[in-house]
């Protein structure tokens, strides 16, 4: 069969469970595409046929035992984020280009239990710092829409694997929108948990406060499907939350789009930057939300000027104390020749890591200073609480919020962003992970060019089902999320 990869979670779960294919003729498939097209792309670092043929054969086994979960068979790409048993996890880093996790995550440990064929890890900008993917010591990942283009980051290669079609559904990590904002950028729908929501337990950690791990889909559907994989307490991870993860497939229909009040924030409409197709294309989004029955609502964000200061403060941070641990000694690059420990510090930082990441770490570094401290990381938490009680009075009186996910569509790969524009980029996305909210990537339209534009929907606390349903039923009514780029038409 050619059109196996245009088939979504659920019709593969049937088409499985029905023996119309097997798991292996599935994964057989999508191996064959990652070798023809993914060169063109670049959205692999690590595939992993051997690995994934065995696992497809033992999960046409559980099918044909009677033993089979609904995603038993199914193939999926995960981020190079999450530590990976006897493959190589490097997050994109030269850092770790020679690191061969000793365990799994507890998302890729869930994954198999749930039977999912993992055909390998996908690029990311360098851990996870960065917003285009450009940053990774692998290169640069390629937009499928339009190859000259990035398509985001951090989660790049993730958003870039599925919109390619070289996997169903792509593990992602949103520290402060690299979910969203990739979503966005390749046309998918994307979902950043409430923080506490999935394990963070075996994910290299960039920022440990605002790190969460989520699903990136072709629809809400197929990212419930992951959802109800990934979500749930683990007792390895001090901050997972022990609250129970809803069942979000069974969920797509259990809020209703008529009657929702979706908060409009009039200081997101008037960001300086904002593109005008993309600001047009999100009203549309809307007023198609209205026609199904929601009711639009003037709010206000009154901390919005303060998301990106106080982001790249904490941020960098937390940046600088987690990725000490990388010096040379116990695991990861070590330079040649050190003459004494100090030079093995010095040159294997130097060497291993890149320059947004080394950017990162002495911008953390001197925020955690002596005499700096309290001037800028504290004054950073107080007002981080804040933007925290910001969105908890807009829920007062909405269900949702809306915005745009990104101010601009894809940028152009070497295009000359200074980092401080990189960082303006993360306008829309940046507070919700300072404050923990879930927040949803829709796919609405496409600018000009035929670049994809989406819509992010922010919800309360524990709401994901929420986010999910009325991201789905605007998916009934639509067809955006049903759109392909040109590459992933190719057959093999």
């Amino acid at each position: 069969m050619t059109d196996l990869h245009r088939l979504s979670i659920r019709e593969l779960s049937e088409g499985l469970a029905g023996s119309k294919f097997s798991s292996r003729e599935l994964t057989e498939h999508y191996l064959k595409r990652i070798a023809k097209i993914d060169a063109q792309v670049q959205s692999y670092v690590t595939v992993t046929p051997e690995q994934a043929l065995a696992q497809a054969d033992a999960a046409d086994a559980l099918r044909q035992s009677g033993m089979a979960n609904v995603l038993t068979g199914v193939p999926i790409a995960h981020k190079d984020i999450f530590c990976t048993h006897g493959i190589k996890t490097t997050a994109g880093s030269k850092m770790l280009d020679n690191f061969i996790s000793p365990y799994d995550a507890t998302v890729v440990a869930k994954g198999k239990v749930a039977g999912l064929v993992t055909l390998g890890k996908v690029n990311m900008d360098e851990f996870a710092m960065g917003s285009t993917s450009e940053s990774s010591y692998f290169g640069a990942t390629k937009n499928p829409w339009a190859l000259d283009h990035v398509p985001g980051g951090s989660s790049g290669g993730s958003a870039a694997a599925v919109a390619a079609d070289l996997a169903p559904f792509a593990t992602g990590t949103d520290t402060g929108g690299s979910i969203r904002q990739p979503a966005s950028f390749c046309g998918l729908t994307g979902l950043k948990p409430t923080y506490g929501r999935v394990s963070r337990f075996g994910m290299i950690a960039y920022a440990s406060s605002l790190d969460q791990g989520g699903p990136m889909a072709r629809s809400a559907e197929d990212c419930a499907y992951l959802m109800n994989v990934m979500a749930g307490h683990d007792d390895r991870d001090s901050t997972s939350v022990n609250v129970d993860a809803d069942d979000y497939v069974a969920n797509l229909n259990a809020t209703s789009v008529k009657g929702l009040r979706i908060g409009i924030p009039k200081q997101y409409f008037n960001v300086a930057g904002l593109d005008a197709d993309v600001k047009a294309r999100v009203e549309e989004s809307l007023k198609k939300l209205e026609e199904m029955g929601a009711t639009l609502v003037e709010i206000d964000l009154n901390m919005t000027d303060a998301y990106v200061p106080t982001y790249y403060l904490i941020a960098p941070a937390e940046a600088s104390s987690n990725l000490q641990r990388f010096d040379g000694v116990r695991y990861g690059y070590r330079c040649e020749n050190p003459v004494d420990l100090t030079d093995l510090y010095k040159r294997s930082r130097s060497e291993g890591f890149g320059p947004e990441v080394q950017r990162r770490i002495l911008i953390g570094t001197y925020a955690l200073s002596a005499g700096y401290y309290d001037a800028y990381y504290v004054k950073a938490q107080k007002v981080r609480r804040l933007i925290q009680q910001d969105f908890l009075k807009a829920f007062e009186s909405v269900d949702v919020i809306a915005a745009p996910s990104a101010p601009t569509t894809a940028y152009k790969i070497g295009a000359s962003l200074d980092p401080v524009e990189m960082y303006l980029g993360d306008i829309y996305t940046i507070a919700v992970n300072l404050a923990g909210l879930p927040a949803i990537n829709a796919p609405v339209g496409f600018d000009k060019d035929q670049l994809p534009v989406g819509l992010q929907l922010i919800g309360n606390y524990w709401s994901e089902s929420q986010l999910l349903s009325v991201v789905h039923q605007y998916q009934q009514a639509t067809d955006w999320h049903t759109k392909r780029a040109a590459i992933a038409e190719e057959t093999v």
